[in-house]
C-alpha cells in the first residue's frame, strides 16, 4: 500500500475517517484483502479460435497481448466508423448494415470481402 492509502485507512488523510470506495478499514486483527480491478480481454476467444484452427499450437501471454490489441484496435476503429455513418443518417442505432459499410471502408480488398461473408453467416446463424 501507497503512503496515501495507508493515511486513508488509518483515517487520517482526505477522506477523514472514512475509506475510500471499494477498499476495507483497516481493524486490529482482521486481515485486509485487495480486489484486483477484472481486466477485460478477447483472450479467451482468440484461444478458442486458435484450438480451432490449430490444434496443437499455443501462445505466449506476449503474443496473446498482442493479438488482444490487435482486435481491441480493428474493434475500436469499426466501433467508430459505424457510430459516424449512423450519426450522418441521422440514427440513433448501429445497425449490421453500418458495421458492414465500416468494415468494407475500414479493411481493404479482399480481406473487407471476406469479413462481410463471415459476419452475414454469423448473422443469420443468430438469427435462426
Amino acid at each position: 500500500l501507497s503512503l496515501s492509502q495507508k493515511l486513508i485507512m488509518a483515517g487520517k488523510g482526505k477522506g477523514k475517517g472514512k475509506g475510500k470506495k471499494g477498499t476495507k478499514q483497516m481493524v486490529e486483527g482482521e486481515a485486509t484483502t485487495r480486489h484486483r480491478r477484472r481486466k477485460e480481454t478477447f483472450a479467451s476467444y482468440i484461444y478458442k479460435i486458435l484450438k480451432q484452427v490449430h490444434r496443437d499450437v499455443g501462445i505466449s501471454t506476449a503474443g496473446m497481448d498482442i493479438m488482444n490489441s490487435f482486435v481491441m484496435d480493428i474493434f475500436t476503429r469499426i466501433a467508430l466508423q459505424a457510430s459516424d455513418l449512423a450519426r450522418q443518417n441521422d440514427k440513433a442505432t448501429i445497425t449490421s448494415r453500418e458495421i458492414q459499410t465500416a468494415v468494407c471502408l475500414i479493411l481493404p480488398g479482399e480481406l473487407a470481402q471476406h469479413a462481410v461473408t463471415q459476419g452475414t453467416k454469423a448473422i443469420n446463424k443468430y438469427a435462426e
